[in-house]
């Protein structure tokens, strides 16, 4: 997995100057569609890790919604900007697609791969939150691609580092 949110065709392997093995634009059926919406999220993913929640939420569509892990449905741009409002600074949310699909007529689409939350807690404690994604895409009828849906699932904590639930 990459670190960091920079465009995927600009990902090399510093020492064989190839794309990684899992970056997904490497893959030899990749269709012109489908390297379109990864190379969309990407640059979502880049503007979200420098811009913070502005930026987030300036890539849904008016009518866009949200599921994320845990938290009630959040609907409309205007609402998901509002919960959305974290400085770059305080908290850096960083992810990389590892896959998408174009849908026949080409207007419509989505991309998944793997998040990561960076913060301090009260007392200035790395707090990092993983899971995964996925966003749909739609093409507008003035050619903008923009998000539709977006949702996320935290990954499940590792063995015994969370709680144990009680025997029937």
């Amino acid at each position: 997995m990459f670190v960091g949110a920079v465009a995927l065709h600009a990902q090399l392997d510093p020492l064989s100057r190839r794309a990684p093995a899992n970056n997904p634009v490497t893959q030899p059926t990749l269709s012109p569609g489908i390297l379109q919406l990864l190379q969309l999220d990407a640059q979502f993913a880049k503007e979200t890790l420098a811009g913070g929640g502005k930026a987030f939420a300036s890539w849904f569509a008016d009518d866009a919604l949200t599921l994320n892990n845990a938290k009630p449905a959040v609907h409309g741009k205007t609402n998901i900007a509002a919960g959305a409002a974290w400085n770059p600074k305080e908290y850096q949310l960083q992810w990389t697609p590892t896959g998408g699909e174009m849908g026949p007529s080409g207007d419509m689409g989505f991309t998944w791969g793997h998040y990561d939350g960076h913060a301090k807690d009260r007392n200035g404690n790395d707090v990092t939150t993983s899971g995964r994604y996925i966003t749909v895409w739609k093409r507008l009828p003035d050619g903008v691609w923009k998000v539709a849906l977006d949702a996320s699932a935290e990954e499940p904590a590792a063995a015994g580092e969370c709680c144990k639930l009680p025997n029937p």
